[in-house]
């Protein structure tokens, strides 16, 4: 089964943007430590919806 250029090129921008966001969770888990905080939680409540409105976009975008 062949995957078009079109679907790879869906998979790859899919994929650096969860990837890219994981190591935003990652860099505020290491900035903040475990314990995070008010700031560190805000700044990952922060992430979190940068996230869901970044994979919208990228939804939207790359809709057929």
């Amino acid at each position: 089964m062949e995957i078009d250029a079109a679907m790879r090129r869906k998979i790859v921008v899919s994929i650096v943007a969860v990837g890219a966001f994981f190591a935003l969770f990652v860099g505020i888990g290491a900035t903040y430590g475990p314990d995070l905080g008010e700031t560190g939680g805000l700044a990952l409540v922060g992430a979190i919806v940068l996230f869901i409105l970044v994979m919208a976009l990228v939804g939207v975008i790359l809709k057929d």
